[in-house]
């Protein structure tokens, strides 16, 4: 039996969070939906999921500062987090990555290659 895999998706526009949560649920992931930074945190603390799906442009507290209070915290420095983000120039990855995220994926998402990008970065973590 395949261990079931928790992926949190973090997303305050609920189209965005719909899309990204029905492709992997569809696949046999477990998806946790969260629309704000606060509920993201709250969540991840409770539920230690393997990977974040992590929306850059969040209103308040942005995904950059949520993924290093994320990765400041030794028992979630492990999480994978990748960032969902529309800001496709090479400087923005270059912040992302700095900010500790551990890979980008770039909107809008190609919903043909998702499912596999996801898994590269599941893969390299086992």
């Amino acid at each position: 039996m395949k261990q079931v895999v928790t992926i949190v998706a973090v997303d305050d526009n609920p189209a965005n969070l719909k899309l990204v949560s029905d492709l992997l649920e569809i696949e046999g992931y477990r998806v946790l939906r969260c629309a704000d930074p606060d509920t993201a945190l709250k969540t991840i603390e409770n539920e230690r999921p393997v990977l974040v799906l992590m929306d850059i442009g969040l209103p308040g507290m942005d995904g950059m500062q949520l993924t290093k209070i994320i990765k400041s915290r030794p028992h979630l420095s492990s999480i994978i987090i990748v960032a969902l983000t529309a800001f496709a120039m090479k400087e923005d990855k270059e912040r992302v990555m700095a900010a500790g995220c551990d890979g980008y994926i770039t909107k809008p998402i190609d919903t043909r290659k998702f499912k596999d990008e996801v898994e590269t970065f599941l893969k390299k973590k086992a």
